[in-house]
């Protein structure tokens, strides 16, 4: 499938510049017309002691036009070896007349569980090849297993290709969590906001 919703926000740093699966069940925003992003934030919602935890994610402009340029600095730390399997679990909601909807997960999108995460990273990254640039260049991995230690990624430019969305998602405000776990423990967790609209 093409990039999911969370991954691509959040582990945008890593999947810049990537070719993910194309599935039927997409559909691609017309060629006329571009997506904006708006109003990213995000937090962590992890307990104070969290082995993993991101520390800064600055993101810029605001709006990101996609496709389009976006410059980006974050840093972070984990205090385990994050090695698979990594369970995530996600929430997707989307605002609908002033409630908070939960988007149910629909071909591995949405609020879903995922075994491990590290099959997730390989499906865009395959084993063997080079992590994108900048991360390349920074000696940052983009695979598991993350060694327990502190990360940062200097301010980078990067370029956002084209996105496939499916038809219901490219256009509100939505916000998602996700819940990294490991033997039935609590690694960390991330909440994120931001509103997508087609132009």
């Amino acid at each position: 499938m093409d990039q999911r919703l969370l991954l691509a926000v959040v582990l945008s740093l890593t999947l810049a510049g990537t070719e993910a699966k194309r599935s039927v069940f997409f559909k691609r925003v017309s060629k006329a017309q571009s997506l904006q992003v708006l109003g990213f934030d995000w937090k962590n919602c992890g307990k104070p002691d969290a082995p993993a935890v991101l520390q800064t994610l600055s993101v810029a402009p605001d709006p990101i036009t996609i496709p389009g340029d976006l410059s980006a600095e974050a840093s972070g730390k984990t205090t385990v070896e994050l090695a698979a399997p990594l369970p995530l679990n996600v929430t997707l909601e989307k605002e609908v007349a002033g409630f908070w909807v939960k988007i149910p997960c629909v071909e591995e999108l949405g609020s879903c569980h995922y075994e491990n995460a590290c099959d997730l990273l390989d499906q865009l990254i395959p084993p063997g090849q080079d992590c994108p640039e900048p991360l390349h260049s920074y000696g940052l991995p983009c695979r598991c297993p993350f060694k327990a230690g502190s990360y940062s990624l200097p301010k980078s430019d990067f370029y956002v290709p084209d996105l496939d969305l499916p038809y219901w998602l490219t256009n509100g405000n939505y916000r998602a969590q996700g819940v990294l776990g490991k033997a039935g423990s609590e690694l960390g967790c991330l909440k994120v906001a931001l509103s997508i609209h087609s132009t």
